[in-house]
Order: structure tokens, then sequence, then C-alpha cells
């Protein structure tokens, strides 16, 4: 969910939810070099420029499995606009954080949480479309630990 800095409510109702603004923002997303620290992202529009901070990385949404070509995954509610193709085997689980992520545009970061929690036990593969994938585990060398809540 994406929402201004100083909104005191966070929730469904406060959040920015028109489908065409979420795409134009979050397309134009790269790493900020300026305010790093406490922005790590920027998203350019003409001269204006909206800087993003976020709890841990873009979010997968939804996966999106019917339509041309393999299955791919929408982040920042996006659909099909801001969808990666599904990569099962490049999964890393976190057991420690309880979180999932997924390769993600290089310009938000190169990797994503995907939005459902997983069990503790981290699993040495995927099963995917009646396949057993080994896990690649190379997302791994690219996430920081989010920081504790």
């Amino acid at each position: 969910q994406l929402f201004l800095d100083d909104s005191k409510m966070k929730n469904f109702i406060t959040c920015f939810k028109d489908l065409q603004f979420l795409v134009t923002f979050f397309s134009r997303l790269r790493p900020n070099r300026s305010y790093e620290a406490t922005f790590p992202f920027l998203s350019p529009c003409g001269r204006e420029r909206n800087f993003l901070r976020c709890e841990d990385r873009v979010v997968f949404t939804h996966l999106l499995a019917a339509g041309p070509g393999s299955p791919r995954l929408s982040h920042c509610g996006g659909g099909w606009a801001l969808a990666v193709p599904f990569e099962p085997e490049r999964l890393l689980p976190l057991a420690t954080h309880r979180r999932l992520y997924h390769p993600a545009p290089e310009r938000a970061g190169g990797v994503g949480l995907v939005r459902w929690a997983v069990a503790s036990a981290m699993p040495s593969h995927v099963h995917w479309q009646g396949q057993r994938l080994p896990r690649t585990m190379d997302l791994a060398l690219r996430q920081s630990p989010p920081p504790p809540p």
C-alpha cells in the first residue's frame, strides 16, 4: 500500500488505489542516491521528485497464472503492468523473519517480498507445475535483514 508520508492513519481507506497512478508511480521507481538513508527510492514525475521508503521491500501481491506465456508475479498492486516472470526455484524463505522473497525489477532493489508467510522450516526445493525445483538461494546475497519491528 502506498501512503503520503504524513498520513496519520495508514489503512486501506487512506492508501492510493488508482491503478493507473500506481503503475505510473512504481514503473518510474529507482534507487535514490540523494537521501538514501531516509528515502531509499525515488519516483520522478517531470520536475517533481517523489521520495519513497518502505518497511521491507516492494511487495508481490498476486500470482497471475492466466494469460499468455508463463505465470507472473504482480507487485505494488499494478496487475499485469507491474509483473515479473514467476521463478519458483528462486524463492527465498527467511525463517528468522517468516518472510518469502522473489526476484524483483532492478530499479526496485532486485528483490521483493512475497505477500504470504511461510513455515519456519526452510524447504530445500519447490514443487511447481508437477516439477521438483531446487532453490537457487541467489537472492540471499542481495537481501539485508529488515529492521526489527
